[in-house]
């Protein structure tokens, strides 16, 4: 069976990194606490729960949603009010509550008003804009350190390119959990000018 996966338009692509142009998407999402693990389990299930039938449709019956690829995490950033100086210190017991944003793209047959509500009210339905982003490809499993890794991979790429973020890392996991590692498709994506 065939996944759908949102349309994109290519800038530029030098292996592993690209730059693409993404339309419009809807998505389903919710923010979670936890480890990079625990929260993309956690958010997995929460947005799983809702595209396989726990919605409603203005005829009041529910509607399974096919899956899509890929299923977008972050980490959500705290904002600090500016003074001066500023210092963030983060302790160990603090490190395993961060949040996270988990989100599935709906597919592109949807629109905000076809689309069935959720009966969760974790599950927050979004557009998002269209956005131009520079990522790097990469397989196998991810934990904290190669997301780390991979983003400041992408980071040094986009110094050398003068491209400027514009927004936050997403890691973009594409297959589901039993693919082998090897065969895992996986992006770090960072919005950009």
């Amino acid at each position: 069976m065939a996944t759908e996966e949102p349309s994109f338009q290519v800038i530029k692509k030098l292996e592993p990194f690209e730059i693409r142009h993404y339309q419009a998407q809807l998505i389903a999402e919710v923010t979670v606490e936890g480890t990079l693990s625990e929260a993309s389990n956690k958010g997995f299930r929460l947005v799983a729960d809702y595209i396989f039938g726990n919605n409603q449709k203005q005829s009041n019956e529910s509607e399974k949603i096919a899956m899509t690829a890929p299923v977008v995490i972050e980490e959500q950033s705290e904002k600090i009010a500016m003074t001066a100086p500023v210092v963030v210190e983060q302790t160990a017991s603090q490190s395993d509550k961060r949040q996270w944003v988990l989100y599935f793209i709906m597919p592109s047959s949807y629109r905000m008003a076809t689309l069935p509500k959720p009966k969760n009210s974790q599950v927050q339905i979004k557009e998002l804009k269209a956005k131009k982003v520079a990522l790097i490809t990469f397989s196998g499993w991810v934990d904290d350190e190669k997301l780390k890794l991979r983003t400041e991979e992408l980071q040094a790429w986009m110094k050398q390119e003068n491209l400027i973020p514009v927004g936050p890392a997403q890691l973009a996991r594409y297959n589901p959990p039993w693919t082998l590692p090897w065969w895992r498709r996986n992006e770090v994506m960072i919005p950009v000018q």
